[in-house]
């Protein structure tokens, strides 16, 4: 066994020798694999013995699942197909105190008492069904079929269809002269054929059988009149559907060429409409089954619905009009009674989110909280501009729970709907994560960053609120999953310096993690991965922003040093668990080794410090985002002896985006930069992200003008390298060919770009990430260190 490493770990401190540190670009770029496997995705067995995970122990092209036996554990054991398919119930659903489940099988339901392990088959329907679930009176079960709903009877087995929704137009009543026409060609066709005169006379007699025998007439049906019905629902008591009615706007796409297409042709990639599109529209209709009729939920009354946004004011010349704002409707979401719903509205542009009451009877909504935020609502376990989030109701119908960011960070809450009393259960500078309720609706669990900002805990609290139990205790990330009987947590737990590892302890504070996993390969335990520093450093608005800190050994330090920026801007890279920037993390290291001081900054609007620091580049990316990056600088020249005449700067996405405008606005402060597919135009991206901040082109274009780089490319005086993937269907590769342009207009001659034929947003080849960094090292040696 040891062989098999000798050889790689040999080449290892060789490549160290010849490049002063024991890594080099082309080791640590290699295909991840080489660093070993880490286990992701978990899940229990049934009876909470044994622990499912994705791993990879064969070198396969990608992860399987494999299994540890807790009364045994040992090596993780790769999970035959078989086994695998055994795993898999497909659609299912519980009871309310989980004793019953229910799952399909093909076009049978199945259902199994779990105290008992018996199985027993309930129903075998003609055709595909799905949306089982129990009802109120848990011996009817619902499901769905051909686009309508209907009810299973567990001890009679009857099933009765509740709903008649009908796809298409509802057909016109035939007119007098076709009726007339029709009626003296049938006489006439009858009194000439006696065998079809006999067909005619069973057939009336076959349809006045039925209409004797059937109960009840069913003379109203809803017809969909070419509407596309989606989220079909029925309330747990059986007095109400619900449905949804999507109806699509026809934006227009973009297109993505592709050089290196199989065929030899260039094909285009359909990719995503720019910012400024119009929304699509979502209406919610209630089926009153008892009454047979169908009415839609009106948001016309919500409070607030024709606010203007605050951004009116740096527009005196344009004449506003209030009117109805656009908005999404999420839900409805059904008491466990069945008597109350509430749903979720949210405005287009996302500056109000509205909880409400729905009137079931008339459609009509009745507020119960509303958060407005004059940037964006959004944050942990709130979502976005299309409704998700934590949203629920307790077993009592009578509290609803939901997180808000109402105190400048994202808080679990209780609301009593009779009352409209609002209690929050946790409170503080920090962020609650994934709440849920226990199976017995005693207890909430929760995961918290109240330690600090850069951990990640799993607590317990009473459902009604009170004191929170820490069950976690592993310094770094802890992702918790608890076993079916809630008696045990399977834990994937990381640090700065080690990636992931399973790990499962007992159910209580204070317990003893128990190692499940060790995948680090010998060649990834051989270097000393460094634990990066956290500090906080004084922006220029008094703010303390916190970053990760690498300091070279003093007789090895150069006097230079890189700032990295990382993307997506809602981000956290600040924090003390494995990054999902493993690359940059190693890519780090060796320009520690190397002499250069590192620091990998959580600018404003990255994600975990609460709301205003998300917000903080509303209306101007390129603002404060930008300015803790050139406050970093001054950092480090007066804390850490950096020469203040050799700081570089990259990153990819947003980090390329922050670094064009670092280089093109603050040629004073960053030397050189490596701006990775970058956003060059904030106009040309796409509309969920990019109005929230900057709303759109047309109504706000102060914001992208002040937020754009395209626009301060006349400023770069230092070295640039651009590198984009030509495939890139989430930045388009259009965005570099303009700014390109724009230089070479400009008469810029100290940039280059390197481009990837066959790479999209995230690379994929390590050849590609290879050449992209070896890159990023020579540009920062040759602009950054002494001759």
């Amino acid at each position: 066994m040891q062989k098999s490493f000798l050889l790689p770990v040999l080449l290892f401190i060789t490549l160290g020798v010849q490049g002063q540190s024991l890594l080099s670009v082309d080791y640590i770029m290699r295909d991840p694999k080489w660093m070993g496997t880490f286990p992701s995705s978990p899940s229990w067995s049934e009876d909470g013995k044994t622990i499912y995970f994705q791993y990879n122990l064969e070198n396969d092209p990608a992860d399987s699942l494999y299994k540890i036996d807790l009364s045994n554990p040992g090596s993780p054991v790769k999970v035959s197909l078989k086994e695998k398919r055994s795993l898999d119930k497909g659609l299912e659903a519980f009871n309310k105190d989980n004793t019953l489940r229910i799952y399909r099988v093909k076009n049978q339901l199945w259902i199994e008492d779990l105290k008992k392990k018996k199985e027993s088959l309930l129903m075998e329907w003609h055709e595909a069904f799905s949306s089982i679930g129990f009802m109120a009176d848990e011996n009817l079960i619902s499901f769905n079929s051909s686009g309508n709903i209907y009810l299973l009877d567990r001890t009679t087995k009857a099933i009765k269809k509740t709903t008649k929704i009908v796809s298409g137009t509802k057909p016109a009543n035939s007119s007098s002269s076709s009726k007339e026409a029709s009626s003296f060609l049938e006489s006439e066709n009858l009194a000439l054929l006696q065998v079809v005169r006999k067909r005619k006379e069973a057939q009336e007699k076959s349809r006045a059988y039925r209409d004797a025998i059937r109960e009840v007439e069913d003379s109203f049906a809803f017809y969909t009149q070419g509407k596309n019905l989606s989220n079909l629902q029925i309330s747990p008591d059986a007095a109400y559907a619900t449905f949804s009615v999507f109806t699509p706007s026809s934006n227009k796409n973009t297109k993505v060429p592709d050089y290196t297409a199989a065929s030899g042709y260039t094909e285009d990639l359909n990719a995503r409409p720019k910012v400024g599109t119009k929304p699509s529209k979502v209406e919610i209709g209630i089926y009153d089954l008892k009454r047979d009729t169908v009415y839609y939920v009106s948001t016309s009354d919500l409070p607030g619905i024709k606010d203007l946004p605050d951004y009116v004011k740096d527009y005196p010349d344009k004449t506003w009009e209030e009117k109805e704002r656009e908005v999404t409707l999420s839900g409805p979401y059904f008491s466990p009674d069945g008597k109350r719903a509430i749903i979720q509205v949210r405005s287009f542009d996302n500056k109000d989110r509205w909880i409400t009451e729905v009137d079931l009877t008339t459609g009509k909504l009745k507020t119960l909280d509303r958060q407005r935020d004059e940037a964006w609502v959004a944050g942990p376990g709130i979502g976005w501009s299309f409704g998700g989030g934590t949203l629920g109701w307790l077993p009592d119908s009578k509290h609803i729970y939901f997180q808000s960011e109402a105190t400048g960070y994202s808080h679990l809450y209780l609301l009593d709907v009779s009352t409209g009393e609002k209690k929050a259960l946790t409170s503080g500078n920090y962020e609650v994560f994934d709440p849920f309720l226990s199976k017995d609706k005693k207890h909430w669990y929760l995961t918290t960053s109240e330690v600090d900002p850069g951990e990640r805990h799993f607590y317990r609290m009473p459902v009604m609120g009170g004191p929170m139990e820490k069950l976690t205790s592993m310094t770094g990330d802890n992702q918790a999953l608890l076993s079916p009987d809630e008696k045990k947590i399977a834990i994937i737990h990381s640090y700065s310096n080690q990636p992931s590892e399973l790990f499962v302890q007992e159910n209580k504070a204070g317990a003893t993690p128990q190692k499940l996993t060790s995948g680090q390969s010998e060649e990834f335990k051989a270097y000393p991965w460094r634990d990066p520093q956290i500090v906080r450093f004084d922006a220029q608005d008094g703010a303390k922003v916190p970053a990760r800190l690498y300091l070279p050994e003093p007789s090895k330090k150069n006097g230079a040093a890189v700032i990295f920026v990382h993307g997506a801007g809602y981000l956290q890279n600040v924090h003390k668990w494995w990054s999902s920037y493993f690359r940059e993390y190693m890519f780090h290291n060796l320009l520690t080794d190397l002499g250069y001081t590192v620091l990998d900054i959580d600018y404003r609007a990255s994600a975990g410090y609460g709301r205003d620091w998300r917000t903080g580049i509303y209306r101007h990316m390129g603002g404060k985002d930008l300015s803790d990056q050139v406050d970093g600088a001054k950092f480090l020249v007066s804390s850490h002896g950096v020469d203040a005449d050799r700081i570089g700067i990259y990153g990819g996405s947003y980090g390329g985006f922050i670094t064009l405008m670092a280089l093109f606005n603050h040629p004073d402060v960053f030397k050189s930069g490596a701006a990775l597919r970058s956003v060059t135009d904030w106009a040309h991206y796409n509309h969920g992200y990019t109005a929230n901040i900057l709303n759109t082109p047309e109504e706000d274009p102060i914001a992208y003008r002040r937020s754009s780089p395209i626009y301060f490319a006349e400023g770069l005086q230092g070295n640039l390298l651009i590198a984009h993937g030509m495939l890139d269907v989430n930045v388009h590769y259009q965005d570099v060919v303009r700014l390109a342009q724009r230089l070479i207009e400009f008469g810029k001659d100290n940039w280059e770009m390197a481009v990837y034929p066959v790479e999209d947003h995230g690379f994929v080849e390590p050849s590609s990430w290879t050449d992209e960094y070896k890159r990023i090292l020579k540009l920062f040696n040759t602009t950054l260190l002494p001759e």
